[in-house]
C-alpha cells in the first residue's frame, strides 16, 4: 500500500527552511532544545487527569471504541513469534468480530522485520497495513549500518511502516545532532524504490526520558529530522504511554504544526489496555489537537490485548449484555 503524503500547510516548505539554522550544528539544535518553555508537571498531570474525568455515554461511546478499533497497531512483538501466530494476528486484525462484520478493521498488524513478508501475504487487499519495528528494536544499541540494513530490509518487505527507537543514550548525554542525523538517515532508508516511503514512527521511550521537558525536547527533535509519527514507547519497559506524557507530545504537534505547517502523528504505545483507557486517550486528542488527529492516519494505539476490551464493551452495547472473554480471541 503507498503510503500517505503527511498534510502540510500551503507554505509549509518556506516555513521549515526557515529553521534549517535550527539543526546546523550541535550548539544551535542545543540551544533551540533547551530554549523551548519549561514544563508545568503539576499543571500537565492536572489537565490530563482532568480530562480523563469526561464522561462519555450511549452514541458517542459506540463511536468512540469503533474509533479506536480503526486506530490499533495490533501488535506481536514477541520471541516466539511464529509465522502461523502472525497470520492469525493479520486475520483477527482484518475481521476483529466474525460475529459482526461492521466492525472495524485496524490500522496495521505490528511485527518484527522477518514477519513482514508474512503479515503482508496474510493482509492482501485489506487495506490493514503492515507495519515493522527496526533499528535494533527494542533498546536501539546497535551501529547505525546494522540499523539503516534492519529498516531497508522490512521496506524491502513490504512494510508500510517503520516503528525505530532513538538512541536514548545519546539523547540523554546530550549528543542532540547525533540523534537528529540517525533519524534522518533511517526516514531516508524508509524510502522505496519507485519513490515512494515507509511512514516513520519515532519511539522515544518516554519512561527512560526521566523528565517532561526531555518528553518535549524529544519530540521537537523527532519531528524536525522528519518523523511522520511521534511514539512514547516500546511497550518493553516498567512506564510506557500515559495520559500525561501522550498529552504533552500532542501539544507539540500542535505547536509543531502551527510553526512549520507539517502535520506530524502520535502513537501512544504500552499499557493501554481497556476500552475506558482508549476513550480517555480519544479525549486528550479531542481536546488538545481536535478533529484533524481523529483518523487513524494522525492517530494510533500501539496494543496487544486492548482490542479485546473494545471487542467486548462493543457487543455489551449492541446486545446489552457482556459475552466475556470466551467469546474473542486468545492473541
Amino acid at each position: 500500500m503507498p503510503s500517505t503524503v503527511p498534510a502540510h500547510g500551503p507554505d509549509a516548505a518556506a516555513r521549515l527552511a526557515s529553521m534549517a539554522d535550527v539543526t546546523a550544528s550541535d550548539a544551535a539544535l542545543r540551544r533551540f532544545l533547551h530554549g523551548l518553555p519549561g514544563v508545568d508537571a503539576v499543571g500537565l498531570e492536572a489537565r490530563a487527569a482532568s480530562l480523563g474525568t469526561r464522561s462519555i455515554k450511549t452514541t458517542a461511546k459506540a463511536y468512540a471504541i469503533d474509533l479506536a478499533i480503526s486506530m490499533i497497531d495490533l501488535t506481536t512483538l514477541e520471541g516466539a513469534d511464529t509465522p502461523g501466530k502472525v497470520r492469525a494476528l493479520s486475520a483477527k486484525g482484518v475481521n476483529p468480530d466474525p460475529t459482526d462484520r461492521a466492525t472495524p478493521r485496524v490500522a496495521a498488524i505490528c511485527v518484527y522485520p522477518d514477519m513482514v513478508a508474512t503479515a503482508k501475504e496474510a493482509l492482501g487487499g485489506s487495506g490493514v497495513r503492515v507495519a515493522s519495528v527496526a533499528t535494533a528494536f527494542p533498546a536501539g544499541r546497535a551501529a547505525l549500518p546494522v540499523k539503516l540494513a534492519d529498516t531497508a530490509d522490512a521496506v524491502a518487505a513490504g512494510a508500510d511502516e517503520v516503528d525505530m527507537v532513538i538512541d536514548r543514550g545519546a539523547f540523554l548525554s546530550g549528543r542532540y545532532l547525533k540523534v537528529f542525523e540517525e533519524i534522518k538517515a533511517v526516514k531516508e532508508a524508509c524510502r522505496r524504490p519507485d519513490g515512494s516511503s515507509a511512514r516513520l514512527k519515532v519511539i522515544f521511550e518516554t519512561g527512560e526520558l526521566a523528565t517532561y521537558d526531555n518528553i518535549r525536547r524529544a519530540s521537537w527533535l523527532g519531528m524536525l529530522a522528519g518523523a511522520d509519527f511521534i511514539k512514547t514507547s516500546t511497550g518493553k519497559v516498567a512506564v510506557n504511554a500515559t495520559p500525561a506524557n501522550t498529552l504533552l507530545m500532542l501539544e507539540a504537534v500542535r505547536d509543531f504544526r502551527a510553526a512549520t505547517g507539517v502535520q506530524v502523528g502520535v502513537k501512544p504505545a504500552g499499557g493501554i489496555r481497556t476500552s475506558k483507557d482508549a476513550i480517555k486517550f480519544l479525549v486528550l486528542v479531542n481536546e488538545t489537537v481536535g478533529d484533524e488527529w481523529l483518523s487513524n492516519e494522525w492517530f494510533r494505539f500501539g496494543a496487544s490485548s486492548l482490542l479485546n476490551d473494545l471487542l467486548m464493551q462493543r457487543q455489551k452495547l449492541s446486545t446489552g449484555r457482556y459475552s466475556g472473554p470466551d467469546y474473542v480471541t486468545v492473541d
